[in-house]
C-alpha cells in the first residue's frame, strides 16, 4: 500500500470492503499486475495479518479482494495457535509494521467438528490432526459449557478463543493494542455466501454481528 500506514480501523474497512466486491461478484483484483510486482520484490508493508484455517476455500486474497503485498497470510487447520504462529504473527506487526491482525474461522470447520465428535462422541484421530484436535478442545468444551448447540456457535467460540490466546500470549501483540498501533478482530467466513461477520475485537469499539446458523 502506498502513502501513510493505515489505522488498524481504515485496514479493516477496506479488508470488508473487498470482500463486499468478492460477494457481489465485482471484484477489482487490485495490486495483480506487474508494476504492483516489482514494487514489492525489494520491499513489503502488509496492511494485515491474516491468520486464518487452512481450508481450501479460504483464499485470504481472494475472497477479500486483494493482491500482492497486502496480506501477510498465516493459516492453520482450524486456526490453531503454536509457536512458530505466534512468532509469525508478530513478526507482521512489529518488523512489517502492519496494524491489524485478523483470525478468520469459518462454519463446516473439520477441526470443530472432528474436536466436537471427539468430545461428544470419543472419536480419536491419528497422527498429528491429534494436536489439532487437543488444541481446538478448550473452545469446544468452552460453547458446551454455554449451552452451545449451534454450528455457528461453536464456530464463533473458537474464533473468540484464538483472539483471547493471541493476546494472553503474545505481549508484541497486546503491548501493540494498548498504545493503539494495532488491532485484533474475529471474523467468521460462511462458504455459501462468501461474506465475512465480526464476531469479536479487541482494539476497536465494534459491535459483533453474529450471523443467523
Amino acid at each position: 500500500m502506498n502513502g501513510d500506514p493505515m489505522t488498524p480501523h481504515a485496514a479493516l474497512d477496506t479488508l470488508l470492503a473487498g470482500n463486499l466486491r468478492f460477494t457481489d461478484g465485482s471484484p477489482e483484483h487490485p495490486n495483480q499486475d506487474a508494476a504492483r510486482r516489482a514494487a514489492t520484490a525489494p520491499i513489503q508493508s502488509p496492511f494485515a495479518v491474516l491468520f486464518g484455517c487452512s481450508d481450501s476455500r479460504l483464499a485470504a486474497e481472494i475472497i477479500f479482494d486483494r493482491g500482492l503485498g497486502d496480506l501477510f497470510v498465516v493459516r492453520t487447520a482450524g486456526h490453531v495457535l503454536g509457536s512458530e504462529v505466534l512468532g509469525s504473527i508478530e513478526y507482521g506487526i512489529d518488523v512489517l509494521g502492519s496494524p491489524l491482525v485478523v483470525v478468520l474461522g469459518h462454519d463446516a470447520c473439520g477441526a470443530v467438528a472432528a474436536t466436537r465428535a471427539a468430545v461428544e462422541e470419543g472419536t480419536t484421530a491419528v497422527g498429528y490432526v491429534r494436536d489439532v484436535i487437543e488444541r481446538v478442545t478448550p473452545s469446544v468444551l468452552a460453547a458446551r459449557a454455554a449451552g452451545c448447540t449451534e454450528d455457528s456457535e461453536f464456530i464463533h467460540a473458537h474464533i473468540r478463543h484464538t483472539v483471547d490466546l493471541l493476546m494472553e500470549r503474545s505481549r508484541t501483540l497486546a503491548d501493540a493494542v494498548a498504545a493503539g498501533r494495532a488491532a485484533v478482530v474475529g471474523l467468521a467466513y460462511r462458504l455459501t455466501d462468501g461474506t465475512a461477520h465480526l464476531v469479536t475485537s479487541r482494539g476497536l469499539d465494534l459491535p459483533a454481528e453474529e450471523p443467523a446458523a
